[in-house]
This record gives C-alpha cells, structure tokens and sequence, in this order.
C-alpha cells in the first residue's frame, strides 16, 4: 500500500463532527438508538439487521456500516466475490458462521451518523449513558496518483474519543467461502494481525493494541487510533501518517468530483448523494455497473424473491448512465462503454445476454448458500442469477440507448465514430430480428413469455437512435434504414399495444394487463406525453397499480403471487410522467414521500412497503437512486429562478 500522496489541504477533522450535524439530508445527524434503554454497564448485542446503513467504496470493491458503526458486508475481491463480513444476512454470533467488523462502546446509550458533506467518507459517534462518546471514520481510499486512481482493496477506519474516557472493544471477524470458514490460521506482528483464509490472507495494519483486538479485551480509548483492513500488504509509511493521509486524499477527491456536478438548483443535497451513490456501483476495472451491492435482501418479508444483483445488467447500466450524464459526469460512461463494447464485439452479432458478470463473465449458475440464514432470517440467499439464460429483447435497445451519446458528445476524450458504428448496427439488427416476438420482459419473468410492449419498445429506440447517429455521422443511406424500421415498428406498437377496454396501453401486444414499463414510453421518446391516449393510461395505472404513492410493477401474478412492495423506480417513473403531463404539484408531492422514504443517509433499496413504509430488495439499489436525480432535475425550479 506504499502510495506517495498529493499534496492537499483539506479542513481538519476537529469540529467537523458539529459541522456535519448542522446540516440537511446526509450532513443531518442520525439519532439511531437515543431511545436505548438503559442496562447493566458492558457490551449489548449488535443492532438488529436492517438496511439503516451507509455505504463506503473505492469503484473496486464496497462495504455497508450499520448505524452503530459495524461493518455487516464487505465482498473481496470484487464486488460479487466472497463477503467476509456478513452479518447482513446472519443474525448469528463469529461461532455460527457470521463475520462482522465492530467497534463498540461500552454501556452504549445512543449514536448518530452523518457522511462527510459531498465525499463517500462516513463518521458515526456512539455515546454511552454518561455522554462519554467516540467518534468512528470509514472510508475506502481513491484518489488521484501515478496518472491513475488509486483504490486499494483497503478499508479504512479511524477512531478518536470526542467525549469523557470511553471505553471500547474491537471485534474483527472475516470470515470466509460464505460464512462456511473461519480463518484457519491467524497470526500477529508488532503493529498488524494476518487473517488467513483458504483462499486468501488478510492483514490489519493498527497502531491499537494487538492484544486487546485479539482477545477483544476493552480498553480505554484515550487518543485517535487507525485500523485499516484489506490484502496482505505491508505498509511502508506509518499507520497513523498514512490513514490520516489516505482520509484527507480520499475527502479532497470527492469533494473534487461533487464539485463538477452540474446539479438542479432544488433537491442538492439528495442528487449528490445519489450521485455518489451510483459512481460507486462502478467498477472501474472493467468498466462494469452493479445493479446493487448485496444479494438475497427480499423484495418482502418471507417472499422468497432474493436475488444476487452483484453484476451487471445492460438494462440498469444505461439507466445509471443516463441519469449520470445528465449532471455532466461523462466519466462513469466512458468507462461503462469500455465494458459494453467489450460486450458487443464478443456477441459477433448474435443474442446478446441481459446481465454479465463484472469480468465480462457469461456463465453466472445460480445457487444456494444454505449456511447464512439470510435478512433477518428470510432465506433463501442465492449466488449466481438465472436470468442470464433468459431472452429478454430490451437489451439490444438498452445497448444503443447506452452508446448514442458517444457519437454527438464532443466533450469525450474518445467520441465514438464511424468505425464503430457497424458495431452497433450489428446490435440494431438484433433488436430488428426479436422485435414482436414472446420474450421473459424487462421484469425477468421465469415461467412466461409473451410480446412485451417494453422489449418492442426499446427496439424501436434502438433503430429510432441509429437513424439520428447515421445522421450525425453523414450517413443518409443508413439513417434511412433505420428511420423506416422506426417508423414501421412505432406505428405497430402503438396499435397493437392499444387495449379499448382498460383505455391503456397493455404489458404485452393484445394484452389487458397493466405494467409500469409502459411509462417508458414517454422516457425514450415513442409518444408525446400530452397524447390522450399515455394520458389515459397513467390514469388507469394510478387506480390498478398504485398504492397511494407508491407504484408497483404489474397487476398480474408472477411466478411468486401478486407483487406486495412498490417498486421503488416504477414510482419515479410516474413522477416523470405527472410532471411531463402537467400535473407537476402531484409529482412532486410524491417526489417529497419518496425522499422521506430514504433511509436516513440518503440511501434507497429496491422497494418500499407501502403500508409500513420500510425498505425492501438489494441495496442500495442503483435503479432508484437513479430515480431521485431524474426526478430532480424534472421537478427542480431552475437556477436562474433565484439567482
């Protein structure tokens, strides 16, 4: 981990505790557990799992903090590697299999956590019941060095009492093959402790005390100590000069980032965060974009719809892209274009699959952990996702929709120009190809295939954007092509997508059901939102499939019954379309419910239960927090409008 560091001058941690707490949204202090109740002097259980907690990464790899300051999941080497810590989905003790990293106080009363305004740094402060309280920062270090990001497989914790003489106790617990494992060897130096695993070896390098960590003796917390956690590797510079340097590096880079954000004027605070959030869903190796940091979080309580989203869906990386550029951060999809063009060259113009691994991996078989009991005990937890075998047609629009911006944007470093445009012609004559035929739809159904009006849909966008890219490009032969497939292809999706009876636009062609999906319609540009007919169908949406704010994604049964959550991005998209219909008030009085339904860093999982208002799915889930920037920068009154 020897790595020279910039020179910077960022403001010192003194006082940045009561400045974080001064502020809205994620600089707001989170009063987790002030309602403690009392209890003898010592060490309590651990929080309950749940997904009150912050995210902190490096675009190599992430870990959840809970509210009191544990780390409850960490996979290595990548984002869906092993996880050697987690607790998220086992309630159990270090004996039974779960692996956690906490820093506890004794006699713990409350706590509040707060990320670093702007950064992915996260402070967490525990008090006990005398007010005596410790101050815990976690982060991933990434910074610019050696013209590259540097981004260390390295977690990064630095604790300092800010109150009193604390006492508290250190319990590191990795774990390893999925819980199955507990380190077969553990060996100590004077100032680290070598955690060796069947597969790997991990290394803490502290200035605390190799004794107290070991035998998790409490002790005394009298000054700042620094703990940092990853692969085997020496340091070359000290602990405490390096941890301090790596967190004033790691604040400088991402207050950087924030600063080039081109941001609607209303909703800051919840944009950046978002924001953040999505760029470290990338990673930045390959270029690949996760659906969401965990596995197996239900979509509802005992459902059994627990699904690994830790690989990358073409679907969702478009998505997460598109709401990126819209704040002017082109980065994150030059590197994603790396990854999707490495996707459509291997394709050689045939089926291309709807999700890969991060490494490009095509065979993710789908299998079961039977030694983690899963989110609060709701199995089961799966590795792997099926739904690489499916067919689903979207794709092959989501690949163009993806791309397009390469060609007009003369921002880019590498604009992407007429020797590529036969590569992604290849993939417009896929979506030709599929286009009304029975395929799994975007919503990845196992056991039915029918003529989506989403898969028949982004087809059209595909051949709709490769007209306008021929055009750029000076291509008219071409650009006509693809305008006659558009042209063919919309006028038949609007009638056979048509239901007389409902008044709406159906999930499949001659269909009845409803679905959210429908809504894209307006989001890619097939139809004016003030039509009547998209108009009447938001209106029959609202009744079928909303549950007062909240929108689930279709009104039919699935493979597991009849949806109970709202899904969290079906619910930003009826906010675009209210607001694109007029009905701008609403919109936003829904965009204020979904903010309030965040947790309380800012964060949003797949779903929301609409009568307890919890959240449910992976997490956090990059769909919806592309959903709050969208509707943001929708909902946003303009800068212009105050200064």
């Amino acid at each position: 981990m020897s790595e020279p560091q910039l020179a910077t001058a960022p403001e010192e941690r003194a006082g940045q505790a009561l400045a974080g707490a001064a502020g809205p949204d994620d600089r707001a202090p989170v009063d987790a557990h002030a309602a403690a109740t009392p209890g003898p002097r010592g060490f309590g259980p651990p929080a309950e799992p749940s997904l009150n907690v912050g995210v902190i990464g490096n675009c190599a790899y992430s870990a959840l903090i809970d509210s009191r300051g544990r780390a409850v999941w960490c996979c290595l080497p990548r984002f869906d590697g092993d996880p050697v810590f987690n607790a998220l989905l086992h309630p159990g003790t270090p004996d039974e299999g779960a692996g956690a990293w906490a820093i506890e106080i004794e006699d713990f009363a409350q706590a509040r956590q707060w990320y670093e305004p702007n950064t992915a740094v996260l402070r967490t402060q525990l008090f006990d019941s005398a007010g005596q309280g410790i101050e815990i920062t976690d982060f991933a270090p990434r910074f610019y060095s050696r013209s590259r990001y540097f981004r260390p497989l390295m977690m990064v914790r630095r604790v300092r009492p800010i109150a009193g003489a604390p006492r508290i106790r250190v319990s590191l617990d990795p774990r390893f093959q999925w819980g199955a494992t507990a380190p077969v060897e553990v060996t100590r130096g004077s100032n680290h402790i070598r955690y060796v695993g069947p597969d790997v070896t991990l290394r803490l390098n502290t200035d605390a005390s190799i004794s107290h960590i070991l035998s998790r003796q409490p002790f005394v917390l009298s000054r700042e100590y620094n703990f940092m956690f990853g692969v085997d590797e020496t340091l070359t510079d000290g602990i405490a000069d390096t941890a301090r340097k790596f967190e004033q590096e790691t604040i400088a880079y991402w207050r950087t980032w924030t600063k080039r954000l081109a941001i609607p004027f209303e909703y800051q605070e919840a944009v950046i965060r978002a924001a953040i959030t999505l760029k470290l869903s990338l990673y930045e190796d390959t270029g690949a974009i996760v659906a969401a940091m965990t596995t197996s979080i239900p979509e509802a309580p005992g459902s059994q719809r627990n699904w690994d989203y830790r690989y990358c869906w073409l679907r969702d990386a478009f998505f997460v892209v598109r709401a990126l550029n819209s704040l002017s951060e082109v980065g994150t999809m030059e590197d994603y274009l790396r990854w999707l063009g490495n996707v459509v060259i291997g394709s050689h113009g045939e089926h291309i699959q709807p999700l890969y691994g991060i490494g490009l991996e095509r065979e993710l078989p789908e299998s079961f952990v039977d030694g983690l009991p899963g989110y609060r005990g709701m199995g089961p937890v799966r590795v792997g996702n099926q739904a690489q075998e499916h067919f689903q047609h979207d794709v092959y629009g989501n690949i163009v929709l993806g791309a397009a911006q390469a060609f007009h944007d003369h921002r880019l470093l590498s604009r992407a120009g007429l020797a590529e445009f036969p590569h992604l012609e290849a993939v417009g004559e896929q979506a030709v190809r599929v286009y009304g035929t029975p395929d799994a739809g975007m919503w990845e159904l196992r056991t039915r295939a029918r003529v989506h009006t989403s898969s028949a849909l982004m087809s059209w966008a595909a051949c709709d954007r490769l007209a306008k890219i021929a055009h750029a490009l000076a291509l008219p032969e071409r650009a006509a092509y693809w305008g006659d497939h558009a042209a063919r292809m919309k006028e038949e999706i609007l009638e056979k997508s048509w239901c007389e009876e409902r008044q709406a636009f159906a999930e499949s062609f001659g269909g009845h059901e409803l679905d959210a999906s429908i809504l894209l319609m307006v989001e890619v540009g097939l139809i004016d939102a003030r039509d009547p007919r998209f108009i009447s169908t938001v209106d029959a949406m609202e009744k079928s499939l909303c549950d007062g704010p909240y929108m689930r994604r279709y009104e039919a049964a699935d493979d597991f019954g009849k949806p109970e959550t709202a899904f969290n991005i079906c619910t930003f998209w009826r906010i675009d379309a209210l607001a694109k219909i007029g009905r701008k008030a609403e919109a936003r009085q829904i965009f204020e419910t979904m903010l309030a339904a965040r947790n309380p860093l800012g964060l949003l999982s797949e779903d929301t239960h609409p009568v307890t208002g919890e959240m449910w799915g992976n997490f956090p889930q990059t769909y919806s927090m592309v959903g709050i920037i969208n509707a943001a920068v929708r909902l946003s009154a303009p800068w212009d409008s105050c200064i």
